[in-house]
């Protein structure tokens, strides 16, 4: 039986894979033509599983072309006569192999040409290749075309990288008959990101590539091949959530079908349906995974990154995409931002944006006790009917007056921006209510940026929470017919609108009304910008202390 994988590359005999019919056509046109091909991409987003498929199928299909897959993987702390050597011994193992998946022989003059090829420097190599056609052909007695396909390629010693580019961009500039006739780099950094003398690059002959991620007609696809194989369905809904909350990013895809059809004990004979999603989809938010785990190391990695996705996430007017910004260029290759279609930062999908508020949220900040009142049950009796449903307007009402409470102490939380820390309140009592009382809370992400809705299950019913920073009136107004689109889209007659305000001198609201045939209560809260000016004098003078002591 096969299985969705998560694992590194897939492979069709134990994998269910999206075929990528247009990719894989537009890929081999590309070959054909001789270019020297360039893929880009974060870590699992199917790359090398399609490049090495779509190789496969080239060459099975075509004797002419003779396919050479390498990985430089291993020789990222070489030195450049290690790494040549190595390269030798990877391309004669690589030329036996599709010998033998071939079923032929190699002539006695190839054989003899593999035992002393020497690989010495980017030059050597350069003259190595000029030389295996010739003896390639006798082998197949036709022309071959080789094409050779580098996955892991930013693993290459630095010390090495220029000179390797330039005996490719050597060789293609050459003739119309070359040899290799065809390149693919795949890697997670790009050209220029490799150049790192910033000189001009070495490789401008390059044909970039886009891999995009799964459409929802791809994801109906894969899960279909499970159906009908298995017998089991996914219920419509589950499809488009899975797609939704994915974005179609490859390795969450798989990973939830993977929770879905082998995590959770459904009898096979039942639906998957959108309970079952509700509990995949929590395991995934608050889980472990390697995808995850690559996510969070990456964007702690530097304390800017916070600053800026933080922007990304709170400003409705978004962050210039700009790939010449070292910052946003990172984190592209992260893959945790994306370029959305009016030329701005996106966040690249809401189970990523769920997981950075998490990663950036203080594990402590010294206000959860003040969440509720002292008398408060424990089991949050008071903002439960009788029937188990949520009283939001009641449980908004708190916070509201949570915040106030805390006054400027909310600016003394820990390794929060100032402009973020309301909505990381707001996460983190959400938060801690739905741990308490049994019920699932995830992030939707509408655009990207400035809006974020949070989504509250309990008892089969759902809570709607969008959240924004204070831009002025016109766009509050705006926001109101946002959240009321999105409430009419997601079948839901009410709605909560938390709006934080940041001025000197802002003005708090609450208002219930009518939007477009849906009630939503709003809510602006003000949030405190400095603390009283003696508490400020004491903090002072507690510097200045410290400082004369040191």
């Amino acid at each position: 039986m096969r299985r969705f994988g998560t694992e590194g590359r897939l492979y069709p005999e134990d994998n269910y894979i999206v075929p990528r019919t247009k990719e894989t056509a537009d890929f081999i046109d590309r070959i054909k033509q001789g270019k020297y091909i360039v893929l880009f991409a974060p870590r699992q987003t199917g790359k090398t599983t399609f490049f090495r498929l779509a190789l496969d199928a080239l060459t099975t299909e075509d004797l002419t072309y003779f396919p050479i897959q390498l990985n430089f993987e291993e020789y990222e702390d070489d030195n450049p006569a290690y790494f040549y050597r190595g390269l030798s011994e990877d391309i004669r193992e690589e030329i036996e192999k599709v010998f033998q998946r071939r079923g032929q022989a190699p002539s006695e003059v190839l054989i003899d040409f593999l035992g002393k090829i020497e690989l010495t420097d980017h030059r050597a190599m350069r003259r190595f290749f000029s030389q295996l056609a010739n003896f390639l052909d006798p082998s197949y007695h036709i022309k071959q075309k080789v094409v050779l396909l580098i996955d892991e390629f930013d693993a290459i010693p630095r010390s090495a990288v220029n000179g390797f580019l330039r005996s490719l961009r050597h060789i293609y500039l050459s003739d119309r008959t070359r040899c290799p006739h065809s390149v693919g780099i795949v890697g997670v950094k790009n050209i220029i990101q490799l150049n790192y003398d910033r000189s001009i690059s070495p490789f401008n002959i390059q044909d970039e590539f886009h891999l995009p991620n799964f459409t929802l007609e791809q994801v109906k696809e894969l899960l279909g091949q499970y159906t009908e194989e298995i017998g089991q369905g996914f219920a419509p809904e589950v499809v488009a959530s899975i797609h939704k909350q994915t974005a179609g990013q490859p390795v969450l895809v798989n990973r939830l079908a993977q929770i879905l059809t082998e995590e959770i004990d459904i009898p096979k004979t039942e639906t998957i349906a959108m309970e079952h999603f509700t509990v995949a989809h929590t395991r995934l938010l608050r889980g472990r995974n390697t995808n995850i785990e690559h996510l969070t190391t990456n964007i702690r990695r530097n304390p800017r990154f916070e600053s800026i996705l933080m922007r990304i996430m709170a400003r409705d007017e978004g962050v210039d995409f700009n790939l010449d910004d070292d910052i946003i260029s990172e984190l592209t290759t992260y893959g945790v931002i994306e370029e959305g279609a009016d030329g701005m930062c996106e966040i690249l999908n809401p189970i990523y944006l769920y997981r950075i508020m998490r990663s950036f949220k203080p594990l402590v900040n010294g206000l959860e006790q003040e969440y509720f009142p002292e008398d408060t049950d424990e089991a949050l009796h008071e903002y439960l009917t009788a029937t188990g449903q949520i009283e939001m307007e009641t449980l908004l009402d708190n916070f509201r007056d949570f915040i106030a409470r805390a006054g400027f102490r909310i600016l003394q939380v820990p390794d929060t921006p100032q402009e973020s820390v309301g909505r990381h309140l707001l996460l983190a009592y959400l938060d801690e209510f739905v741990r308490r009382i049994g019920g699932v809370m995830h992030i939707e992400v509408q655009t990207g940026r400035g809006r974020m809705d949070i989504l509250i299950t309990h008892n089969q019913q759902k809570y709607i929470v969008e959240t924004k920073i204070w831009r002025g009136e016109t766009r509050y107004q705006v926001g109101k017919q946002q959240l009321a689109a999105y409430l009419t889209s997601e079948g839901a007659t009410e709605g909560y609108y938390v709006v934080f305000d940041h001025r000197q001198k802002p003005e708090p609201r609450v208002e219930s009304e009518k939007v477009a045939g849906v009630s939503i209560r709003s809510y602006v809260i003000p949030v405190v910008q400095e603390a009283p000016s003696s508490i400020k004098e004491l903090q002072s003078q507690i510097t200045s202390t410290e400082e004369s002591k040191s």
